[in-house]
């Protein structure tokens, strides 16, 4: 969660002109067009400061320190862009005003972009008392939707340095209210604007009033008429305020390029029928994090020449380097960590324990489940542009340990893990990492980022084991520390008003952050002690797991992933965690059925919150996992319907994945990918992510243009609108988790890759049977160990069983090894048998070690 930095212009900004008053103040409709004129909430968004003024917000005031020695009044600015003017109209401009030293001010309106034309300007002497100042003009020009407009105080062309602060800033007037408009054109019928999967389902919204069907045509790239049909109608949709009718084209499946569905005069914009674009995006989405590392230079022959950078925040002038960072000075904790690497979490130079935990989770969740269930190769070394790509290890897991590494430098001597690690004040906007000259500080440590360490650390442990034996074991004393260290302290909880220079990142409650942790180090482990603190949590199969999702600040799904996964529980809590995720998945298609707009998403306490869109990907994570738990071919559709909503099949007609679609999101709030503002600096790079939709409208920008928008409208593709158009690295790490199971779903049907084969031969009487099972590794690597598991169809009750410990708890039924039987090379085969009571057919699916296995 980032605050909006100033933007830096020209000093040829404004001219100055004579105020001129053409009609009466009192004539003018009292429309506000400043955002945060009184500067009570202590923030200084939107306004920004130019070249040699440096600004905050003291005591309700916005105090720019000037340095001197400038020629002219524009050359030290302080302003506010986006501001509405509408020509011929009248408008009132008011301030109040003091200097540590007298010194001409010139307050101004005009416009913020070249040719920077003027439209008023009055000069007035502000001295260390503070005065209210006042002049009315008549807007020249029209910019009535914010737009390109601007107010500014000039403030330069004195010999010395000096404090110039301004309060209560108001420009009252004009006859239209400002706001309500989202720039960006629409379509009225909206499609997926990158690609439809062929053989799974293609879906439109048509936005129309009408209570009839409506014809729609599909034409190809030539124009030639492939399909046609009619729409069904489903009326007012309450989330995008659009009258919708529902377009089904599933029967057409050509692979092509440049198709344009078409209702009436009305077009779609163009789209492909292809699985190549999500295959690519699951690596584009990747790169994203790579760009985001902190502490090395990121080169052109991984990104190209326009996003190659230096090395940030390593010690080298102006930055002040992350390599001994001290507490705040409020903590004195008496000691410097080394926290350079890392990802920068956002479009600001912080790096916050919290949410690096899960995006790093879900990178290696995304390689661990591949491993599981279906094919990790897609991850291998060579697969990604990195630098290192070509070290043997796969790639997926080398981008996961530079943020693992960062996380470990984070853990405080006591164990416990420091919340977060940013500068001492919010930089500009743009800003370069390696001209980044703010002071570094760590925040205190916290028991929700411990664990955050805690639960990563025993995960990367576990997929480390078997390439690099020293670096898993070290993860590992490092997840049992954090985890004994954050029980020791159940409650040191982030401090909401730690908000200066980063988000604050607070969370009241860690019972789900325990679950996590506790599940984490359970499934590396095997250890009771992890298991007794799994199983006693209220979180517990699946327990908190709902509509609402898993995010940064609950964390308890990402557990119950890991233990559906994993060996380490019963079969039968197994079973009811996948059932849960069954459950949660139905739930969200219901509700998609009912939108205008499929998208599992659920707004119904919150609205559209900040991050939409990586909530509508994590609930697609939990639509993919029920369908490899169930096989059920409409969870997997319900992951595809997703996509489409993030890359276009929305009510903005807008791709919220850059470099995906004809109109893509362009504009991230980011301090090095702001073209917007710098046009030497490049757009974000394909693959990011926006936040997408928040109608909690909680950044001035927002509330200037989209005041009254409908829930999924409240979004615009603009670099100062953080609060909508930021990217996050737990963002990012939700797309790129959904898009690569995309990816793998999209070349046909996949066959989860198995490692065992089971052959089960029964020889049965009137109530009982005696069975032999033959079990084989057909994997790679040699078991140390194995576990059995199977479920008995009829009313069949183990009684007795040989070369194995065997259990059976309802109708699960599991064996594990014994002493002498663990150890099964690739190839070989263990002999185990069983008798039994009661009838029934033979069980038909076998998992080993937590795999499907093949049946014999």
């Amino acid at each position: 969660m980032r605050s909006q930095p100033p933007r830096l212009l020209a000093a040829t900004l404004l001219a100055v002109l004579t105020a001129t008053s053409l009609q009466s103040a009192a004539a003018a409709a009292d429309y506000e067009r400043v955002l945060n004129g009184t500067f009570d909430s202590g923030s200084a968004d939107p306004w920004w400061a130019g070249a040699g003024v440096t600004h905050r917000v003291t005591g309700g005031e916005l105090c720019a320190a000037v340095t001197g020695g400038t020629t002219n009044p524009w050359d030290a600015l302080i302003g506010q862009n986006g501001v509405p003017f509408e020509e011929g109209q009248s408008y009132t401009f008011s301030f109040d005003a003091r200097a540590t030293t007298a010194q001409p001010v010139t307050a101004a309106a005009g416009e913020s972009v070249s040719p920077y034309r003027g439209i008023a300007s009055k000069q007035f002497t502000v001295s260390p008392e503070k005065q209210r100042f006042s002049f009315t003009f008549t807007s020249t020009l029209d910019f009535p939707d914010a737009g390109n407009g601007q107010v500014a105080f000039q403030l330069g062309g004195q010999p010395s340095d000096n404090t110039i602060c301004v309060d209560n800033v108001s420009v009252i007037g004009g006859v239209k209210p400002p706001g309500g408009v989202n720039p960006n054109p629409t379509k009225k019928v909206q499609v997926d604007l990158v690609a439809y999967v062929p053989g799974l389902p293609k879906r439109a919204t048509l936005v129309s009033t009408a209570t009839t069907p409506q014809t729609w045509t599909l034409k190809n790239s030539a124009g030639a008429t492939v399909a046609s049909g009619q729409s069904t109608p489903k009326g007012l949709d309450a989330t995008s305020g659009d009258s919708v009718h529902l377009i089904d084209f599933s029967s057409f499946d050509t692979a092509g390029t440049g198709y344009v569905l078409s209702v009436g005069e009305d077009s779609s914009f163009p789209f492909d029928i292809s699985a190549d674009p999500v295959k690519r995006l699951r690596y584009d989405s990747l790169a994203f994090f790579y760009h985001q590392r902190s502490g090395t230079p990121i080169e052109a022959q991984y990104v190209g020449e326009e996003y190659a950078r230096p090395a940030g925040h390593v010690n080298v002038a102006p930055n002040q380097g992350d390599n001994n960072v001290p507490c705040r000075a409020d903590l004195a904790c008496g000691y410097t960590l080394d926290v350079r690497g890392g990802w920068y979490d956002a479009g600001d130079h912080g790096k916050y324990v919290v949410n690096g935990g899960i995006a790093t989770w879900q990178l290696l969740n995304a390689y661990e489940r591949a491993s599981v269930l279906g094919d990790a190769t897609a991850y291998r070394d060579g697969s990604l542009n990195i630098p290192e790509k070509s070290n043997g290890v796969p790639d997926l897991l080398d981008e996961a340990r530079w943020e693992v590494d960062f996380l470990l430098k984070m853990q405080a001597p006591d164990g416990m893990a420091h919340h977060k690690i940013h500068d001492a004040n919010w930089t500009a906007l743009p800003t370069r990492p390696e001209l980044d000259d703010q002071p570094r500080r760590l925040s205190a440590t916290s028991t929700a980022a411990t664990l955050n360490l805690a639960a990563v650390a025993a995960q990367a442990s576990r997929l480390w084991k078997g390439v690099d034996a020293t670096y898993s074991a070290t993860l590992l004393a490092a997840a049992r520390k954090a985890y004994t260290a954050a029980k020791a302290n159940p409650a040191k909880l982030a401090d909401p008003n730690d908000g200066t220079g980063g988000g604050a990142y607070s969370d009241d409650t860690v019972t789900d952050e325990f679950y996590w942790a506790a599940s984490e180090l359970l499934a590396t482990t095997g250890e009771s002690t992890y298991r007794t603190d799994v199983t006693a949590s209220p979180h517990y199969k699946a327990a908190s797991l709902n509509r609402g999702g898993f995010h940064w600040g609950g964390t308890a799904p990402l557990g119950d992933i890991t233990l559906a996964l994993v060996p380490g529980l019963p079969a039968a809590d197994v079973t009811a965690i996948k059932q849960k995720f069954a459950t949660v998945a139905d739930e969200h298609l219901t509700a998609m059925a009912a939108m205008g707009y499929a998208t599992p998403y659920d707004n119904s306490t919150a609205g559209y919150v900040w991050g939409s869109n990586s909530t509508v990907l994590n609930n697609a994570q939990v639509l993919a996992l029920a369908h490899d738990f169930t096989g059920a071919t409409k969870y997997r559709d319900g992951v595809f319907e997703a996509l489409h909503y993030i890359q276009g099949r929305n009510p903005l007609s807008t791709s919220y994945v850059a470099g995906y679609g004809d109109q893509a999101m362009v504009n991230a709030h980011h301090r090095f990918w702001a073209h917007q503002n710098d046009p030497t600096l490049p757009i974000a790079p394909a693959g990011s992510l926006s936040g997408g939709p928040n109608s909690g409208l909680q950044d001035p920008v927002a509330q200037r243009l989209l005041t009254g928008c409908p829930q999924q409208k409240c979004w615009v593709d603009d670099i100062g609108a953080y609060s909508v158009n930021e990217v996050a690295i737990n963002w990012n790490s939700a797309l790129a988790w959904v898009s690569g199971w995309a990816a793998e779903k999209s070349g046909g049907t996949t066959t989860p890759k198995s490692d065992c084969e089971v052959g089960f031969t029964a020889h049965r009487w009137s109530d009982g049977l005696s069975a032999s099972v033959k079990i084989t590794n057909t994997g790679s690597s040699a078991w140390s160990s194995w576990k059995l598991g199977f479920t008995f169809p009829g009313t069949q009750r183990l009684t007795t069983g040989w070369s194995a410990t065997w259990s059976q708890t309802g109708q699960e039924v599991s064996a594990a090894n014994l002493s002498w039987n663990g150890k099964v090379d690739p190839g070989k085969s263990v002999y185990i048998g069983l008798n039994g009571s009661g009838a029934g057919t033979d069980p038909t699916s076998f998992t080993v070690n937590g795999k499907t296995c093949k049946t014999a």
